[in-house]
Formats: structure tokens, C-alpha cells, sequence
């Protein structure tokens, strides 16, 4: 299988890795859940040389996932994990140690909310003290779109899977604090999206 393109892991990448580079400057070891194309992955890694970036998602994504890699090979940049939130999978153990930082980019308006609550739980669980979550993606804000292009997207997304849609942020960042993962930072991102930040307190 050939290397899978999104136009929009392109158009986003530049602006989500100004927010990684402030974010992730302390960390050494992130998690990519739902790695998707792969395209992220081969940006982010060469120019974040400090860290190991360890790729995962379901069994289907890794053949472009792994095409990208051998297009775009870096030295920090790991083959993808298999790894299914409200899946039996379990948290990934590798040989690079454990992991201080979680980086997941438009997964949680693909999830049914349980899986969000999992994946929260997980990261609250899993992460040490100091670590950090940042989370890319389209929220609304007050129970309300803050675009009209977000409105159409929810409906598209509830349209194929009635479980989907845009999550509120004041949901997911008191879901997050339940775990132990208090918001640091709330970016503003182009196109309507966000990317939010949560460092794992004790």
C-alpha cells in the first residue's frame, strides 16, 4: 500500500508543531494515538530531535503509516503500535521506556464519547507526574459551533456514525481533571480547530 495523503495533516502541521515545539520542550518520550497517514509523524519527529515519537493506531492504518516512514525515515521516528481505544489492546510497553507525553491529532470527534472517557482514564493513569497531553482538534465552546463549518462537519460526522461529533471542551477538560490532567494551555488554531494542553499533576 502507498503512502495515504490528507491535505489537511498538511495545512495543519506548521502551526500544531509551533504549539509541540513550547509544549513538549522537557520531554523525551511522546505517543502518538491515532497516527492516522503517518504524514504528522515524518514532520513532527526530524523537528522534534529530542524526543522518541512512537506511532500507533489500528492494524488497517500501518501499511501507509509505515510507506510514509520508509519515504521519510528519522532516527527518533518509531514503526506504529498497535493500539484500539475501547479495544482489548493494552497500553504499549517499548523498549525506549515509558512514555512522558501524549500527542493525539482529530480522534476525539471520531470516538464515541465512552472511548474518549477511556482514552482520558488511560493517559491519566499511565502518564507521570509533569506529564503532558496535548490534543489537536475542533471543540465547541459553551455548548455552542464556534463556525459555521464546524455545524456542517458535526452533522457529516453524526450523519455516518451517530456516536461522533464535535465534543465541548468544557466537557472534555473536566473529564481530563478527573484523571489528574489539568488544562496548562488552550490554543487557537487556523481553520476553527483548537489544540489543548493538560499536564498530568500527582
Amino acid at each position: 500500500m502507498s503512502q495515504v495523503f490528507a491535505p489537511s495533516c498538511a495545512n495543519n502541521q506548521a502551526p500544531i508543531l509551533a504549539v509541540l515545539q513550547h509544549a513538549l520542550a522537557d520531554r523525551t518520550h511522546v505517543l502518538e494515538i491515532g497516527s492516522g497517514t503517518g504524514q504528522h509523524s515524518v514532520y513532527f519527529a526530524p523537528r522534534l530531535p529530542h524526543l522518541v515519537w512512537q506511532t500507533s493506531d489500528l492494524p488497517q492504518h500501518h501499511a501507509s503509516i509505515q510507506a510514509w516512514h520508509a519515504a521519510e525515515p528519522a532516527p527518533n521516528l518509531r514503526a506504529p503500535l498497535v493500539l484500539e481505544i475501547g479495544g482489548a489492546t493494552a497500553w504499549p510497553q517499548t523498549d525506549d521506556g515509558p512514555f512522558d507525553a501524549v500527542f493525539t491529532s482529530n480522534t476525539l470527534h471520531i470516538m464515541g464519547w465512552p472511548q474518549v472517557q477511556q482514552l482520558l482514564a488511560l493517559v491519566g493513569q499511565q502518564l507521570p507526574p509533569g506529564g503532558v497531553l496535548a490534543v489537536y482538534g475542533p471543540f465547541n465552546y459553551g455548548g455552542r459551533y464556534t463556525s459555521d463549518s464546524n455545524r456542517a462537519f458535526d452533522a457529516s460526522l453524526r450523519a455516518r456514525d451517530a456516536a461522533s461529533g464535535l465534543r465541548d471542551q468544557e466537557a472534555v477538560v473536566a473529564l481530563a481533571q478527573q484523571q489528574g490532567l489539568l488544562l496548562r494551555d488552550d490554543h487557537a488554531m487556523p481553520a476553527n480547530n483548537r489544540t489543548l494542553v493538560f499536564e498530568k499533576h500527582a
